[in-house]
């Protein structure tokens, strides 16, 4: 009894031994692979400093697969993508941000994923004739940005693109209605230019797309259409040259009544500086 006693001791000490040399064993590992993470990480930032994107990309890929529950595995998932876009592989960093936010759906970074997301399709935007889908796309995640995350910097520059993204979404459509009025083609530019007046009238354009519907109105013969546009530009834009060329259109003697207008200013300031001269002689 005592026998059987003593080998059941030996073997739960044996256990023990085993148990605790196997946890030192993955103590010693996990060590080892934190500190190849770090190493990897601490590379991919070296690669990153001297300008090569790509292989600090990988550095980073590599920091996240080599332990993917680390705190640190979603900063270097970003980090891969953040690489790739600041060596112009478009398409592969957004590939990297669209897979950070399916792995980590919850990470307190993901306003800056959204937001880089944003500037990726933003910084492809070459010619604003072309390039409508990297347009559309960089507002949609700006937008998504100021709803969603409000109260960051992040935010406030998404503001600011999309203040930009409207005057080229607007450039746009003014480039598409001079398009079609050389040809005379009316309706499609008319269309276009209500564009510019219905979603874009904080842009710089909205001045000539008041005029080009003007011009066009009277063209084709609506004139109370185009008087109303003109009201328009005139209450809003008095001092606009596009409102001084609009004035043209319905005033054929425009010049002649501008002449008169200018000699009478001219003549106003005349008498203007001979009664100072008067009452300063007195």
């Amino acid at each position: 009894m005592r026998l059987n006693s003593f080998f059941l001791l030996l073997i739960f000490l044996t256990v023990i031994s085993c148990a605790k040399e196997k946890s030192n064993i993955e103590i010693i590992e996990q060590k080892e692979i934190d500190l190849q993470m770090i190493d990897a990480y601490r590379e991919g930032l070296e690669e990153l400093e001297l300008g090569d994107g790509l292989n600090a990309a990988k550095k980073f890929t590599e920091a996240e697969l080599l332990f993917p529950q680390s705190l640190w595995a979603p900063r270097s998932a970003l980090m891969a993508a953040y690489s790739y876009y600041v060596d112009n592989y478009y398409a592969d960093s957004i590939y990297e941000i669209e897979r950070y936010l399916k792995t980590y759906p919850n990470h307190e970074r993901n306003d800056y994923a959204y937001y880089l997301l944003g500037i990726v399709y933003y910084d492809q935007i070459v010619d604003e004739r072309k390039d409508i889908e990297a347009i559309l796309e960089s507002k949609k995640y700006f937008e998504l940005v100021i709803k969603n995350f409000p109260n960051t910097d992040y935010a406030l520059d998404s503001k600011f693109k999309i203040e930009l993204i409207n005057e080229i979404l607007a450039s746009k459509e003014i480039y598409l209605a001079r398009y079609y009025i050389e040809r005379e083609k009316w309706i499609p530019a008319i269309n276009r230019l209500k564009i510019v007046v219905d979603n874009y009238n904080d842009s710089i354009f909205i001045e000539e797309a008041l005029y080009r519907l003007v011009e066009v109105h009277y063209k084709i013969g609506l004139e109370d259409e185009a008087k109303k546009y003109a009201y328009l530009l005139g209450y809003n834009y008095q001092s606009s040259e596009w409102y001084e060329k609009s004035y043209k259109i319905f005033n054929k003697n425009y010049e002649n009544l501008e002449k008169k207008l200018k000699k009478e200013k001219n003549n106003k300031g005349l008498i203007d500086r001979v009664k100072s001269r008067i009452l300063n002689e007195n």
